[in-house]
C-alpha cells in the first residue's frame, strides 16, 4: 500500500493566480542552420535547433580565449596593464586583426578590447602565448578548461576560430560559455558593449564593434560575431530588458544582413512572447495528502521556495500541474520534509520539477490510532470478501 504512486492532476492554476483560455503558443521558426536561445533569468530554454551539433564556430570560439584571459587576470597570472610581446606567428594572422607587428608590446587590456571589439585574430594569439607559451599549448588548455565548465560538444585547435580540422563548438556550448562570462566576470563583461576601439590610430575604418545589435535600444550588450566560408555568419548575443536577460546563439546565416535581421527578430520574440510570472508562493498549501499511522489523518503539501516561471504571453492554453508522492505518507513527518514532487508543464516549454514539502509536522499515532487503522484494514477485507460472494 505504501509503495503506490498517487498522482493529482491540476488542470488550471486558477488558485495560484493564472487563468488562461485556449490559443496556441507562437513558435519561432529560425533561418539559422543551428540556434540556441535561453532565458538566463529562469534558465528556460526557449529555442533549440541542432543545438548540440559540433559545428565550425569561426570567431565565436574567441569567447573561450576571452574567458580564459579573464580568468588569468582574476587569479593574477596576467596583469591588466602587463605588456605582452607579439610573435611572428601571432602577427602572421590575417582576416580580422589589430594590425599588430613584432615590434609591438601590447597591454592585456588593449588585447582584450582587440579581441572583443575588433575580433582580432592576432590579439587572440598574443593572449594565448602570454598564458600558455604557445597557441597549441593554449588550445590544449582550452579543451581541459572547457570540459571543466560544462562544454560537452567542443574541441579547440586554436585560439581564434581560424578554420582548422576538428575545431568545433555546439550552439549550446556557446550559450553556456556566454552565461559563464556574464555571471563569472560581471566587472569585465561591459567590455562587450563597447561600440568602438581604435588601437594606436591603426585602421580607424575597421574600429567598430561587429555586433549589429549594439545601439539599437533593445538592451543588447554582447557578445561575439563570427564568420568563415565554412561556418557562414553567426552571433552569440545577449540582451537585458528590465530584470530579464536572454542569451542566444545562431550560425549558418548567408550574409551579415541576414544575421542582423535574425538576431533582432530573436531578441524581440524572446522578450515580447514570454513573461516571468510567480506561479506558486512558498508556504501556500497546494493539497492535502493522506497519512499512514499518524496522529493526524492528513498533511498539507506546499513548496519550500517561490516558483517563478517564464510563461508565453499569448499562450492561452492550460497549465498542467502534477503532484507526485507515495500515498499514504508514512508518519512521522517533519515540517518542511520533502515528500514528493510538483511537476508543472507549459506548452512548448520544458517541464519544471519542484520538491513538495510538508506544511506541518505529523507525529506517529498512539495505540488508538493503530487500533483504528487495524480495524479499518480488517473491515476493508471483510467488505471485499462480501463483494466477491455476490454473483451479480
Amino acid at each position: 500500500m505504501l509503495s503506490t504512486i498517487f498522482r493529482v492532476f491540476v488542470l488550471t492554476l486558477i488558485t495560484w493566480g493564472i487563468t488562461w483560455g485556449a490559443l496556441p503558443a507562437h513558435a519561432f521558426e529560425t533561418r539559422a542552420q543551428a540556434a540556441y536561445v535561453i532565458d538566463q533569468t529562469t534558465g528556460t530554454v526557449l529555442l533549440s535547433k541542432n543545438a548540440d551539433d559540433p559545428l565550425p564556430p569561426a570567431s565565436m570560439s574567441k569567447l573561450m580565449t576571452i574567458y580564459m584571459a579573464f580568468e588569468a587576470v582574476a587569479d593574477g597570472r596576467l596583469g591588466i596593464d602587463e605588456r605582452l610581446p607579439v610573435s611572428a606567428h601571432a602577427a602572421g594572422y590575417t582576416g580580422s586583426t589589430m594590425f599588430l607587428d613584432t615590434t609591438d608590446r601590447v597591454t592585456v587590456e588593449d588585447l582584450l578590447r582587440g579581441v572583443i571589439v575588433l575580433s582580432g585574430n592576432d590579439a587572440s594569439a598574443v593572449l594565448a602565448e602570454g598564458i600558455a607559451g604557445s597557441e597549441p599549448d593554449f588550445a590544449r588548455m582550452m579543451n581541459e578548461r572547457g570540459a571543466q565548465i560544462g562544454l560537452t560538444n567542443s574541441n579547440f585547435v586554436n585560439s581564434n576560430g581560424w578554420p582548422a580540422t576538428g575545431h568545433r563548438m555546439s550552439m549550446r556550448d556557446l550559450g553556456t560559455l556566454a552565461n559563464r562570462l556574464i555571471t563569472d566576470y560581471p566587472t569585465f563583461y561591459p567590455l562587450f558593449a563597447e561600440e568602438r576601439f581604435e588601437f594606436d590610430g591603426r585602421a580607424p575604418a575597421n574600429s567598430n564593434n561587429r555586433n549589429p545589435l549594439l545601439g539599437l535600444g533593445i538592451g543588447a550588450d554582447g557578445l561575439k560575431t563570427g564568420h568563415t566560408q565554412e561556418a557562414g555568419y553567426g552571433l552569440v548575443g545577449s540582451a537585458k530588458q528590465n530584470d530579464r536577460r536572454v542569451i542566444f546563439v545562431i550560425t549558418g546565416l548567408q550574409s551579415q544582413e541576414a544575421r542582423a535581421e535574425e538576431a533582432e527578430r530573436i531578441v524581440n520574440w524572446a522578450f515580447n512572447q514570454f513573461a516571468q510570472s510567480d506561479v506558486v508562493r512558498a508556504g501556500t498549501k497546494i493539497a492535502d495528502a493522506e497519512v499512514w499511522m499518524g496522529d493526524l489523518d492528513t498533511v498539507g503539501l506546499t513548496v519550500a521556495e517561490d516558483v517563478s516561471l517564464l510563461v508565453p504571453t499569448i499562450n492561452r492554453g492550460k497549465v498542467d500541474a502534477e503532484l507526485i508522492y507515495a500515498s499514504p505518507l508514512p508518519a512521522p513527518i517533519a515540517e518542511g520534509q520533502t515528500v514528493g514532487e510538483l511537476v508543472i508543464r507549459l506548452q512548448d516549454l520544458p517541464e519544471t520539477r519542484v520538491p513538495l514539502v510538508a506544511t506541518n509536522a505529523v507525529g506517529e499515532g498512539g495505540f488508538e490510532t493503530r487500533l483504528r487503522v487495524a480495524a479499518n484494514v480488517v473491515m476493508g477485507k471483510i467488505n471485499g470478501l462480501r463483494g466477491g460472494d455476490d454473483p451479480s
